[in-house]
């Protein structure tokens, strides 16, 4: 079954007593049961929801997973992964990543004796440098957030799978319209579904999905157990976004394409980072893993210059200055005192996080206006 036709129909079957076509919201907290222990598969929503398990279905069905799980939040759904984990096991993360997620490393997790190693992962021969018998999972984002780094997914998976380490993949950026890491060898892969698959700024949700029985029973039991669940509104709100899933993306990529092109041209802006140059490091690998390159792009000006940086995202009219990213309207975002605040400043200058470095998620309008909005606010 090809994307398009997986995204309006996986996981959603017809109401069975109504024939209602989309999935109902099952507002309920509890389930009747016959008699003790006898009912119809659904005890309590905290572990079973016929929206969410929905949900959940047709997510697996776009990473062509057997599993997927789905939490209250991105974060939530990476605090489980985390829960997988011992004191004195240790992870290889990808030095550019979402601010949230070295946060929830740094600040929490390793006060529980993880230890964590943030490295270049441009080359992913240099994780092996850092792998040994305490090495748990590798974490990786491709694209990365902000700076739209391209990890090797088949290349970290065949290090993970020599040393027998899982391997879990943030894949918010990309989709599964654009990469299928599981296809490519990843154990574990993330979404912040807020973002993309919600694709309205209305959810906040997280989700996970994965191939293994012993790994998905696990997680759904962290899910159960810890209570980050989803709500049953939330997940229908996410079902019903999936289903322009691809028609969406479709557009995020011509646009962002279109933008990252102009902003290159511009005598103001300096480097622009987009995979879809043939200069961008990595370019060819993006190319093999990815159907097209997404519609995120950061740049920065030709002065490291945070407040006309400032003064630049105050005029636009169209990118919204706001946090978050994947919806249909176009944002803009200041990572070094928003999303990634909470790295230290010399950290984030070692991977080229500068204070005039904007991210663009661009949206869906059309892209002569958000051209036009550019040439305003920039000048």
């Amino acid at each position: 079954m090809k994307f398009g036709t997986k995204a309006v129909h996986a996981g959603v079957k017809p109401d069975p007593s109504t024939g209602a076509i989309m999935t109902p919201v099952y507002q309920t907290s509890t389930y009747v049961q016959r008699s003790p222990g006898d009912h119809k598969g659904f005890e309590y929503s905290r572990t079973q929801n016929p929206t969410r398990f929905a949900l959940q279905d047709s997510i697996a069905a776009l990473e062509n997973a057997k599993h997927g799980l789905v939490y209250a939040s991105g974060l939530a759904a990476i605090d489980a992964i985390l829960k997988l984990l011992k004191p004195g096991d240790e992870v290889i993360s990808g030095n550019d990543l979402y601010g949230g997620t070295y946060r929830i490393f740094t600040k929490i997790f390793v006060d529980f004796g993880i230890k964590f190693h943030f490295i270049s992962m441009d080359d992913v021969s240099n994780i092996e440098n850092y792998v040994n018998d305490n090495t748990k999972l590798i974490w990786l984002e491709t694209p990365t957030n902000p700076m739209m780094n391209i990890v090797d997914i088949k290349g970290a998976a065949a290090i993970a799978n020599k040393h027998k380490v899982m391997l879990g993949v943030d894949n918010t950026f990309a989709t599964p319209f654009l990469q299928t890491p599981l296809d490519l060898g990843a154990d574990i892969v993330m979404h912040s579904v807020t973002k993309y698959l919600g694709g309205h700024s209305d959810v906040v949700m997280g989700a996970l999905v994965v191939n293994s029985e012993e790994l998905n029973d696990r997680l759904a039991f962290i899910q159960k157990a810890s209570g980050a669940i989803a709500g049953p509104q939330d997940c229908f709100l996410v079902l019903r976004g999936i289903k322009t899933l691809h028609l969406r993306m479709e557009r995020h990529c011509q646009n962002g394409r279109m933008v990252a092109q102009y902003l290159r041209n511009h005598p103001k802006i300096g480097k622009v980072y987009w995979p879809g140059f043939e200069d961008h490091p990595n370019h060819d690998i993006a190319k093999d893993q990815m159907s097209d390159f997404g519609g995120m792009v950061s740049f920065t000006l030709t002065e490291d210059d945070k407040e006309e940086s400032f003064r630049i995202m105050e005029r636009f009219k169209l990118f919204a200055l706001a946090e978050s990213l994947g919806g249909v309207e176009s944002l803009s975002n200041h990572p070094a005192s928003m999303t990634h605040a909470g790295v230290p400043k010399e950290e984030r200058e070692k991977i080229g996080l500068l204070d005039s470095l904007i991210r663009l998620s661009v949206g869906v309008e059309d892209v002569d206006n958000l051209l036009t909005d550019l040439e305003q606010a920039i000048g």
